[in-house]
């Protein structure tokens, strides 16, 4: 697991996959939580505008992130 520290909340779950390199570009994030690949403190989520905060953690293609507050 790692920390991705955020200074601004919430953040959209599709940003967060796309400033992280987890993809590509904003689309390739928008179809990996359309498809349910991500999963959001454990549960599988499909909104792409999902609003992160500090505590949440996201798996994905492997990874898992601890979204922390700077």
């Amino acid at each position: 697991m790692r920390d991705v520290v955020i200074t601004v909340e919430p953040v959209e779950l599709y940003k967060i996959l796309k400033f992280e390199g987890l993809v590509g570009s904003g689309g390739e994030a928008k179809t990996a939580v359309a498809e349910g690949r991500v999963r959001v403190n454990g549960e599988v989520e499909t909104r792409k505008r999902r609003q992160i905060v500090a505590g949440d953690v996201l798996g994905f293609a492997g990874e898992t992130i601890r979204i922390v507050r700077a």
